[in-house]
Protein backbone atom coordinates (compact mmCIF):
# COMPACT_ATOMS: atom_id res chain seq x y z
CA UNK A 1 0.00 0.00 0.00
CA UNK A 2 0.90 3.24 -0.59
CA UNK A 3 0.91 6.07 1.98
CA UNK A 4 -2.18 8.63 1.90
CA UNK A 5 -1.23 12.07 1.84
CA UNK A 6 -3.02 13.72 4.30
CA UNK A 7 -1.97 17.36 3.58
CA UNK A 8 0.47 17.33 6.68
CA UNK A 9 3.92 17.97 6.86
CA UNK A 10 6.41 17.42 9.35
CA UNK A 11 6.96 21.12 10.86
CA UNK A 12 10.70 22.05 11.43
CA UNK A 13 12.03 22.23 15.24
CA UNK A 14 11.78 26.09 15.99
CA UNK A 15 14.79 27.98 17.84
CA UNK A 16 13.22 29.15 20.91
CA UNK A 17 13.18 32.89 21.76
CA UNK A 18 14.46 34.09 24.92
CA UNK A 19 13.57 37.28 26.91
CA UNK A 20 16.19 39.56 26.16
CA UNK A 21 17.02 40.37 29.85
CA UNK A 22 16.85 36.83 30.68
CA UNK A 23 19.94 34.83 32.17
CA UNK A 24 19.53 31.95 29.24
CA UNK A 25 20.11 35.33 26.60
CA UNK A 26 23.10 36.61 28.63
CA UNK A 27 24.63 32.95 28.81
CA UNK A 28 24.27 32.59 25.11
CA UNK A 29 25.42 36.14 24.57
CA UNK A 30 28.64 35.18 26.48
CA UNK A 31 28.61 31.82 24.45
CA UNK A 32 28.78 33.61 21.52
CA UNK A 33 31.28 36.59 22.26
CA UNK A 34 33.68 33.87 23.43
CA UNK A 35 33.66 32.02 20.51
CA UNK A 36 34.20 34.98 18.02
CA UNK A 37 37.41 35.71 20.29
CA UNK A 38 38.87 32.47 20.58
CA UNK A 39 38.50 32.56 16.59
CA UNK A 40 40.25 35.77 16.73
CA UNK A 41 42.89 34.62 18.61
CA UNK A 42 43.17 30.99 16.50
CA UNK A 43 43.36 33.43 13.24
CA UNK A 44 46.27 35.49 14.70
CA UNK A 45 48.09 32.85 15.96
CA UNK A 46 48.10 31.09 12.51
CA UNK A 47 49.09 34.58 10.83
CA UNK A 48 52.46 34.72 13.31
CA UNK A 49 53.10 30.91 12.94
CA UNK A 50 52.94 31.86 9.20
CA UNK A 51 55.08 34.60 9.41
CA UNK A 52 57.55 33.10 11.78
CA UNK A 53 57.95 30.03 9.17
CA UNK A 54 58.75 32.36 6.39
CA UNK A 55 61.59 34.25 8.48
CA UNK A 56 63.08 30.74 9.74
CA UNK A 57 62.38 29.60 6.32
CA UNK A 58 64.45 32.49 4.66
CA UNK A 59 67.48 31.53 6.97
CA UNK A 60 66.89 27.72 6.25
CA UNK A 61 67.65 28.28 2.40
CA UNK A 62 70.52 31.22 3.13
CA UNK A 63 71.74 28.43 5.23
CA UNK A 64 75.03 26.70 3.32
CA UNK A 65 75.55 23.88 1.97
CA UNK A 66 78.49 22.32 4.31
CA UNK A 67 80.07 24.69 6.95
CA UNK A 68 78.85 27.52 8.74
CA UNK A 69 78.81 31.28 8.09
CA UNK A 70 81.05 34.12 9.12
CA UNK A 71 79.54 37.00 11.23
CA UNK A 72 80.44 39.06 8.19
CA UNK A 73 78.22 36.98 5.86
CA UNK A 74 75.20 36.97 8.53
CA UNK A 75 75.62 40.69 9.08
CA UNK A 76 75.32 40.83 4.63
CA UNK A 77 72.64 38.54 4.27
CA UNK A 78 70.58 40.22 6.86
CA UNK A 79 71.47 43.83 5.60
CA UNK A 80 71.33 43.22 1.91
CA UNK A 81 68.75 39.90 1.20
CA UNK A 82 66.63 40.07 3.98
CA UNK A 83 65.87 43.91 4.40
CA UNK A 84 65.70 44.68 0.73
CA UNK A 85 63.53 41.80 0.09
CA UNK A 86 60.38 44.02 -0.66
CA UNK A 87 62.29 47.07 -2.75
CA UNK A 88 60.97 45.88 -6.19
CA UNK A 89 57.32 46.19 -4.79
CA UNK A 90 57.78 49.24 -3.66
CA UNK A 91 58.87 50.61 -6.10
CA UNK A 92 56.26 49.04 -8.24
CA UNK A 93 53.75 50.24 -6.10
CA UNK A 94 55.36 53.83 -6.11
CA UNK A 95 55.35 53.70 -10.09
CA UNK A 96 51.54 52.42 -9.70
CA UNK A 97 50.51 55.49 -8.33
CA UNK A 98 49.50 58.43 -10.05
CA UNK A 99 50.81 62.39 -9.10
CA UNK A 100 48.76 63.77 -6.71
CA UNK A 101 47.44 60.16 -5.30
CA UNK A 102 47.77 59.23 -1.72
CA UNK A 103 49.88 56.17 -1.12
CA UNK A 104 48.36 52.37 -1.24
CA UNK A 105 47.57 50.81 1.60
CA UNK A 106 50.35 48.15 0.77
CA UNK A 107 52.88 50.50 0.04
CA UNK A 108 52.31 52.35 3.35
CA UNK A 109 52.56 48.54 4.82
CA UNK A 110 55.47 48.13 2.94
CA UNK A 111 57.81 51.20 4.32
CA UNK A 112 56.27 50.72 7.64
CA UNK A 113 56.81 46.92 7.36
CA UNK A 114 60.81 48.50 5.93
CA UNK A 115 61.40 50.84 8.71
CA UNK A 116 60.33 48.94 11.48
CA UNK A 117 62.84 45.85 10.77
CA UNK A 118 65.89 48.13 9.59
CA UNK A 119 65.15 49.50 13.23
CA UNK A 120 64.79 46.60 15.21
CA UNK A 121 68.21 45.30 12.98
CA UNK A 122 69.89 48.73 14.57
CA UNK A 123 68.78 48.14 17.98
CA UNK A 124 69.49 44.47 17.76
CA UNK A 125 68.11 41.49 16.05
CA UNK A 126 67.51 37.79 16.98
CA UNK A 127 68.50 35.54 14.39
CA UNK A 128 69.32 32.00 14.28
CA UNK A 129 73.07 31.61 15.25
CA UNK A 130 74.34 30.33 11.80
CA UNK A 131 78.13 30.96 12.75
CA UNK A 132 77.77 27.76 15.56
CA UNK A 133 78.25 24.56 13.72
CA UNK A 134 76.57 22.24 16.31
CA UNK A 135 73.10 25.16 15.27
CA UNK A 136 73.81 24.81 11.68
CA UNK A 137 73.56 21.17 11.98
CA UNK A 138 70.52 20.34 13.80
CA UNK A 139 69.01 23.52 11.59
CA UNK A 140 69.25 21.43 8.66
CA UNK A 141 66.95 18.67 9.78
CA UNK A 142 63.85 21.14 10.17
CA UNK A 143 61.14 20.05 7.94
CA UNK A 144 60.14 23.75 7.27
CA UNK A 145 56.70 23.42 8.74
CA UNK A 146 56.83 22.95 12.56
CA UNK A 147 57.76 26.04 14.48
CA UNK A 148 58.51 24.40 17.74
CA UNK A 149 61.24 22.94 16.31
CA UNK A 150 63.37 26.52 16.05
CA UNK A 151 63.33 26.18 19.61
CA UNK A 152 65.88 23.88 20.23
CA UNK A 153 68.16 25.84 18.26
CA UNK A 154 70.35 28.55 19.94
CA UNK A 155 69.73 32.37 18.52
CA UNK A 156 71.98 35.43 18.76
CA UNK A 157 71.46 39.34 18.36
CA UNK A 158 72.91 40.95 16.08
CA UNK A 159 73.43 44.95 15.75
CA UNK A 160 73.95 46.65 12.16
CA UNK A 161 76.51 49.25 14.03
CA UNK A 162 78.74 46.55 15.19
CA UNK A 163 79.52 43.81 12.88
CA UNK A 164 81.92 42.47 15.15
CA UNK A 165 79.75 41.72 18.11
CA UNK A 166 77.10 39.44 19.02
CA UNK A 167 74.80 38.30 22.29
CA UNK A 168 73.75 35.28 22.70
CA UNK A 169 70.09 35.39 23.14
CA UNK A 170 68.71 31.71 23.46
CA UNK A 171 71.38 29.12 24.33
CA UNK A 172 69.09 26.25 22.76
CA UNK A 173 67.64 23.31 23.87
CA UNK A 174 69.07 20.74 21.56
CA UNK A 175 71.38 18.22 23.55
CA UNK A 176 73.91 18.70 21.09
CA UNK A 177 74.38 22.32 21.11
CA UNK A 178 74.29 22.39 24.80
CA UNK A 179 77.58 20.06 24.52
CA UNK A 180 75.58 17.04 26.89
CA UNK A 181 75.34 13.34 25.45
CA UNK A 182 72.07 11.62 24.49
CA UNK A 183 71.65 10.44 27.83
CA UNK A 184 72.54 13.12 29.65
CA UNK A 185 69.65 15.33 31.18
CA UNK A 186 70.04 19.14 31.82
CA UNK A 187 67.72 19.66 34.45
CA UNK A 188 68.88 15.90 36.33
CA UNK A 189 70.14 16.77 39.76
CA UNK A 190 72.98 14.88 41.40
CA UNK A 191 72.42 12.17 43.47
CA UNK A 192 75.23 10.80 45.99
CA UNK A 193 75.37 7.60 46.82
CA UNK A 194 75.47 6.52 50.31
CA UNK A 195 78.15 5.61 52.13
CA UNK A 196 78.08 1.93 53.47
Amino acid sequence: MTPSKTGKTALSKKEKVYHPSSRKAGQLARHALRKGRLGNLASKRGQKHNSLVDLYGFFYHAMPEEGVLTLEELHHIVGNVWLTRFNEELEQEKAARRKGRPKSSREVYLEDLKLREAEEYRTGMEVIDLTHPPTVEVFRRWDQKEVAFIQLLRFIRIFSPEHEHFIVSRPGKHFSILGLTNGDDPDAMDLVEPMQ
